[in-house]
Parts: structure tokens; sequence; C-alpha cells
């Protein structure tokens, strides 16, 4: 008895720290949303040099979850809970990433002030932030029709990234000496859309957590 109140103790504890690693990687995303608009020096230098905090956060959750596993060797759907944390875990990290990615690709158009051409990414990055959200809500509920939302959001992202995709190319015939510059506007849809994946493949483990099936992108 004593064993499984640790046990729970330990497991609160940790999704504690987990939320916590959510709310700043949110922070992160709002952020870069923010610098895509206003291409502030100093915010993009703020996401870019605040990114070891989530690293070393997402290390001390995987580290604390192993040693959960080992240490009370959980069954069902305990187990399932801390693997999926694990995984998703992971993915946090990997879309904080990519909100660095962008901030410095935004540094790097910055330097090309004649170039008049934009695009407003903010219904792109607006679906993504919401995405986010959902994925986390999903998470917190164990919720796996929520979870299920995010697929369809995710085809909103991949149409919006061939938009700019169009966009772009149209430019490039217009404007071949702006080419470095277009092309790091382009890639911003590329990290925004990783995002988007990544943020499908926390779908596809909060599915797995709460009914115990894997699934990959199933659109239904």
């Amino acid at each position: 008895m004593a064993h499984q109140l640790t046990f729970h103790r330990e497991i609160e504890k940790v999704k504690k720290k987990f939320l916590v690693l959510g709310s700043l990687v949110e922070d992160r995303l709002q952020k870069a949303s923010l610098a895509m608009q206003n291409r502030d020096p100093d915010l993009l230098q703020e996401i870019i040099g605040s990114d070891w905090e989530i690293d070393e956060m997402e290390i001390e959750v995987e580290e604390e979850c192993l040693k959960i596993l080992a240490l009370h060797q959980p069954v069902a759907s305990d187990l399932r809970l801390l693997v999926a944390m694990i995984k998703i875990n992971n993915e946090l990290e990997r879309i904080a990433d990519n909100a660095v990615n962008i901030a410095k690709r935004l540094q790097t158009i910055n330097k090309d002030s004649t170039l008049a051409f934009s695009i407003d990414y903010q219904p792109m990055f607006g679906t993504v932030l919401k995405m986010f959200k959902l994925s986390l809500d999903a998470l917190v509920t164990e919720n796996a029709e929520l979870a299920r939302q995010i697929f369809f959001e995710d085809e909103v992202v991949n149409q919006l990234r061939n938009e700019a995709y169009r966009s772009v190319t149209h430019e490039l015939n217009k404007e071949p000496g702006h080419a470095k510059c277009l092309v790091n506007l382009y890639l911003l849809a590329r990290h925004l859309e990783r995002m988007g994946d990544r943020i499908k493949n926390i779908a596809e483990e909060v599915i797995y957590l709460v009914e115990g099936k894997i699934v990959r992108g199933e659109m239904h």
C-alpha cells in the first residue's frame, strides 16, 4: 500500500513538472509568433538565448520517468502513461527547437531590409498554437476525441505551407536578387509544418494512452 502511495506521489510530481515544461514551450511559441510580426531583435535573441531552460527540463522529466519505471515496474495504464510522457516530453523539446530555428531565420531575414515582399504567417502560427493547446488539454484530460481534432488542424497547416511555397516561388522569379531571404521566408513555413507534425505525434500518443491502440495520422 505504501509502495502504491509513493508511486502515485512520484507520478503526480513528474506530471506537474511535465506541465511546467508544456507551459514553457507554449510561452516560446507565443513569443516566436509575436517576433514574426514585429521582428524585434531583442525578442529574437531572448527566444534563442533561453533554449537551454527547456533542454534541461526535458532531461529532468525523462530521468524522473525512467527512475519511476525502474523502481516501480508499473503495468497496464500506468506503464502507458509513463511511456507516453517520455515520448511527448521529447516532442515538446523538438517543438521548442523549431521556435528557436524560426527566431534564427528571422534574424537572417532582418538583414535584407530592402525586400518589400512578406508573408502573413499569423493564420498558420495561430493554427499551430491552437493544435498545441489542444494536445496539452487532450493529455491532461486523457481525451482521445480532443486529440483526434488535431489531425484535421494539421491538414490546415499543410495547406498553408503549400500556399507559402507558391507565393515564394512566384516572388523568386520576380526578385532573384533576394533569393537567400526568400528561401528563409519559405523555411519559416517548413518549421511551422514540423511543429504541426510534432503536435500530431503528441495526439497519437494521447490516443494510445487512452485507448491502448497505435494510430498514425488517422483521419476520421
